[in-house]
């Protein structure tokens, strides 16, 4: 048996804090030094260090990180690892973005050999800004979808991906069709769906590219395969709105094209959530569904701010999404300081548990994985990261002041960024470079 053991500040999330800060609320733990000891990669003991350590045997190695605030591995709902390359790239709204930036970059994937450099690339860049877990598109080729599950897997990762259904208003190199859209979709399920800790996700892009017919057949996945997840867009734009409205006029909302669809469900997350109908709340919380909070592409491409408190008040299970490239970084860190500024602008408050939350349990249970993910509960997988303030000077500074290590939190959700993850482990074990 395997046994190790991290020493250091430790914080978790056990729910959803909502409006209480407060380190010492029912919604959270908290040791100021704890030790959290592993057993074959899950989590076998947490608490105060000076008491486990009695029982920890002279063998065990202790990782010690006095300066640490040690919590769960970040899930990232929503990413795009083909548009790696395409990331920064100056800003127009959402469907000239698609055009301009997207489309192109995604049909150099047509190279077997770009897609994997890619995807190896994208996954050591998830892991060094902390994200353990995520669910991601790949491309419309099947083997852009193979690469991404090869370099999970080299790495141990949870992650999810599906190659794109998009069969219309796409350019013809991107182009599938219903019935090879269901084929490859199937076969990767069974390839590689279950396998380690890899899961597939049904990957229609959005209402727009693909048909009635291409729906129909994804909705038909769903139904034979109602473990694997869904991921999509929906009314990111207010133009993609009226666009949809006008493509599916028998449809009474947008998100009620995913619903006939039979797309709708647990395990479907929808990215972004913007502009929904008052109808589609009750109905997404009704079905399950989860929803991708994505603020930092929204705030790039203009495309409006996220109402977080009416998903929660519906009941509506929520996490972070990056959106790389529509979103301009990885860090999981500098997303809740854009998702803490979207609601200032809205007059809600996002306090730093609560950002915890939802970049670690809260995203966990968007993909229906808080069973074996997003804390340190006994049993879970031991995926976490390790905060301090590296070599930023004003990081250090600032952090330096901080009153509690939910201040401490919160400075790194403001200032943070892949250089404050001192440490990433996967199944309790460190990731190397």
């Amino acid at each position: 048996m395997s046994v190790r053991a991290l020493r250091g500040s430790i914080l978790h999330c056990l729910r959803d804090p909502g409006d209480d800060p407060s380190l010492d609320g029912p919604a959270v733990e908290f040791w100021a030094d704890g030790l959290l000891v592993i057993e074959n990669g899950h989590v076998a003991q947490l608490g105060d260090a000076q008491m486990l350590s009695e029982n920890l045997g002279d063998d065990v190695p202790v990782d010690h990180y006095a300066d640490g605030l040690i919590v769960p591995g970040l899930v990232d709902c929503h990413v795009h690892y083909p548009q790696t390359n395409v990331i920064a790239s100056f800003g127009t709204q959402l469907l000239d973005w698609l055009n301009t930036y997207t489309f192109p970059a995604e049909a150099a994937f047509v190279d077997a050999t770009i897609a994997q450099e890619t995807a190896k690339f994208f996954i050591e860049e998830l892991l060094r800004n902390g994200t353990t877990t995520a669910l991601v598109f790949a491309t419309v080729h099947a083997h852009s979808a193979d690469a991404l599950f090869e370099a999970a897997t080299a790495r141990s990762m949870r992650l999810a991906t599906g190659k794109v259904l998009m069969d219309r208003h796409c350019p013809d190199n991107l182009r599938d069709d219903p019935a090879s859209g269901y084929r490859e979709s199937r076969a990767l399920i069974e390839r590689w769906h279950g396998q380690d800790r890899l899961h597939y996700a049904i990957t229609p892009r959005f209402a727009p590219t693909s048909s009635d017919e291409q729906l129909r057949l994804a909705g038909q996945l769903a139904q034979e395969y109602p473990d694997v997840l869904v991921q999509t867009h929906l009314a990111e734009n207010l133009d993609e709105v009226a666009w949809v409205h006008q493509l599916f006029p028998d449809a009474t909302t947008y998100l009620d094209v995913y619903q006939q669809a039979g797309l709708l469900r647990e395990r479907a997350v929808f990215a972004h959530c913007l502009h929904l109908h008052d109808d589609d709340y009750n109905a997404m919380a009704t079905a399950g569904g989860a929803i991708a909070f994505c603020p930092t592409s929204n705030l790039f491409l203009g495309s409006g701010l996220f109402d977080l408190e009416r998903a929660r008040a519906h009941n509506i299970r929520v996490g972070l999404g990056t959106d790389v490239g529509g979103g301009t970084s990885f860090s999981l860190l500098r997303t809740l300081g854009d998702a803490y500024k979207v609601l200032q602008l809205q007059q809600q408050s996002l306090n730093s548990l609560r950002g915890l939350y939802l970049a670690t349990l809260g995203g966990a249970e968007s993909l229906y994985m808080d069973d074996r993910i997003g804390n340190f509960a006994r049993g879970k997988e031991a995926d976490c990261i390790v905060l301090t303030a590296g070599d930023d000077r004003l990081l250090q500074r600032r952090l330096a002041t901080a009153s509690n290590a939910a201040e401490a939190l919160f400075v790194q959700a403001t200032l943070g960024d892949d250089r404050s993850v001192a440490a990433t482990y996967i199944l309790g074990e460190r990731v190397e470079d």
